[in-house]
């Protein structure tokens, strides 16, 4: 059912940097997900790693590697956040390029090329621009489209892999759709009309 699904951003816009990268780390303590990124690990985790250091954020359960002091920290030698080869978080554009930089492809390419909706007249080049015109929740917006995304292309890679079947894929995908058209948002409208228009 569309109750296992949720997409939204972190905290508020009136939350601090700080409160919202403290917040991040505090959800991988509180539950250890499996983070799936496109080029996560050559931006996005590194940008946290960088501020959250700044700050003086605590976050053990994410930068475990092994030697940690949780019941299963045993287990993160072989698995772990950290490890570029490790599953605990999957940059799905480094490991499609099987980690050759030249062979990466951009998300909006790539999720168009597969028939979804792609980047939706923001991206990354103009989140700073955005952010000085105090456009918070448009970036926000982005940002959870985004997500979508690269959800999306995480379910087709579970398909190449066989982690899904056909018939289990096309479940996962009708079950994002339910839950997106239960949204307002004019920013989730604009989503699922870009997508009707993609396929």
């Amino acid at each position: 059912g569309t109750d296992k699904i949720h997409v939204g951003s972190i905290g508020t816009p009136e939350d601090s940097e700080e409160t919202l990268i403290a917040r991040f780390f505090e959800l991988i303590e509180t539950h250890t997900p499996q983070l799936v990124s496109w080029n996560g690990g050559g931006f996005d985790l590194p940008v946290l790693h960088y501020r959250a250091l700044i700050y003086g954020i605590s976050a053990a359960r994410y930068w475990d590697m092994g030697e940690g002091d949780f019941g299963d920290s045993r287990d993160f030698k072989w698995n772990n956040y950290i490890s570029r080869y490790h599953a605990r978080h999957c940059d799905l554009m480094d490991l499609l390029a099987l980690y050759q930089s030249r062979a990466c492809v951009p998300l909006d390419d790539m999720a168009k090329l597969c028939g979804f909706p792609g980047k939706l007249g923001m991206d990354g080049s103009k989140v700073w621009a955005a952010y000085q015109q105090g456009e918070l929740a448009q970036i926000r917006h982005y940002c959870e489209t985004d997500a979508a995304n690269t959800y999306l292309m995480y379910l087709r890679f579970n398909l190449l892999r066989g982690f899904l079947d056909a018939d289990e894929y096309e479940q996962e995908i009708r079950c994002l759709k339910g839950y997106l058209s239960t949204q307002q948002a004019a920013h989730w409208q604009e989503f699922l009309s870009a997508w009707g228009r993609s396929v």
